[in-house]
């Protein structure tokens, strides 16, 4: 696919999503590699057009250059952040109370503390990526998991195999300790970051190194067609 048609896909889909300002974000696209650039009202929006991007087809990489400038507001000062930052946490399901202390800075949300899985470490940034007045989030939350490993790849490997949309057989999942490396081909960037989900969500990972190149057409998908 080439980079206009690309590029022009993109764009259709910011459009398409309505929690979007599409008008104030650029896009360029070089080798399959989308640089987004401009201005948004607030973090969530710059997350939905990161998200938006990857799911077109022809995608294999993005730099996220795009700015939050909030509005103006009394509201937007550092303290109310943090105390909307711990509310929207305690009302999560997937954030243990208490487990998680936020730290903020002209806007810019800073998450620490340990917990067991990753998705909860997952969960308590996307509970806090809407909250106006957000400019960008670290999470240095850390990851101790208290079950027992057993068999951690043959876990990883059903995970991936229980979704639809991904091809399995073109992944190879590795681990050392609670450490999972992914390596192979997908045909998009979405099935990318799918085959990541995959992993992060099964019981004793603690993280994920995502080496899988994203290509129109792999080496699996090859080999059917001869």
């Amino acid at each position: 696919m080439s980079d206009y048609l690309t590029r022009q896909n993109i764009i259709d889909e910011l459009e398409f999503d309505p929690r979007i300002d599409a008008s104030r974000i650029g896009v360029t696209v070089e080798n399959g590699v989308v640089t987004l650039t401009g201005n948004v009202s607030n973090y969530g929006q710059k997350l939905a057009a990161e998200r938006a991007a990857a799911r077109v087809v022809g995608v294999r990489g993005i730099a996220q250059e795009i700015q939050v400038q909030p509005a103006h507001s009394p509201a937007n000062d550092d303290a109310e952040i943090a105390r909307r930052a711990l509310d929207m946490m305690r009302w999560s399901t997937m954030v243990p109370e208490g487990q998680v202390l936020v730290a903020v800075e002209n806007g810019h949300l800073t998450l620490t503390g340990a917990l067991q899985w990753d998705y909860q470490r997952a969960g308590a940034e996307s509970a806090i990526e809407h909250i106006p007045g957000v400019t960008g989030v670290t999470n240095l939350i850390e990851l101790k998991p208290r079950v027992s490993q057993i068999d951690l790849k043959a876990n990883i490997d059903s995970a991936m195999r229980r979704r639809a949309d991904l091809d399995h057989e073109a992944i190879r999942t590795i681990v050392t300790g609670n450490r999972v490396i992914l390596e192979g081909h997908v045909n998009s960037w979405n099935g990318r970051t799918i085959a990541e989900q995959a992993a992060r969500s099964t019981s004793g990972v603690t993280s994920v190194d995502n080496r899988i190149m994203v290509s129109a057409r792999h080496p699996v998908e090859a080999a059917r067609s001869k």
